[in-house]
């Protein structure tokens, strides 16, 4: 799939999503898709990711909400220029769905800013004609 990507007060991130089929049971409605997001500070002053907050929507329009410290056990700080990637899965009792969401970020200063994660398809490659 294309990466989709929003910027944010400085703070870029850029999504691709994929199918596992490995690890998915379409016969027990059961679907896994891998995801890799990375997260770069283009702005002018230091920010680290402090929670995340996800709205995942299945292919019936049923919406779950996830929130949580961090992103897989790390709260990254981000100097002007750096970036941070990581790869997560998200199981879906559907073929596709999408994600969406986003990061709260703290400056040096203190001051809290939401930073948007796009919305991203999460498709099993044939679900769609």
């Amino acid at each position: 799939m294309q990466p989709v990507s929003a910027t944010t007060e400085g703070i870029r991130v850029e999504v691709v999503s994929e199918y596992v089929p490995s690890m998915s049971r379409p016969l027990q409605s059961a679907w896994l898709f891998a995801y890799t997001i990375r997260i770069h500070n283009e702005g002018q002053t230091p920010a680290r990711l402090v929670r995340r907050h996800w709205l995942i929507t299945n292919a019936e329009g049923k919406v779950s909400e996830v929130r949580g410290e961090g992103v897989v056990g790390e709260t990254p700080r981000l100097i002007p220029g750096e970036s941070f990637e990581y790869t997560s899965a998200c199981p879906l009792d559907t073929p596709f769905g999408t994600m969406r969401g986003t990061y709260e970020m703290v400056r040096d200063s203190g001051q809290e800013f939401a930073v948007t994660i796009p919305s991203f398809t999460l498709i099993q490659p044939w679900a769609l004609n």
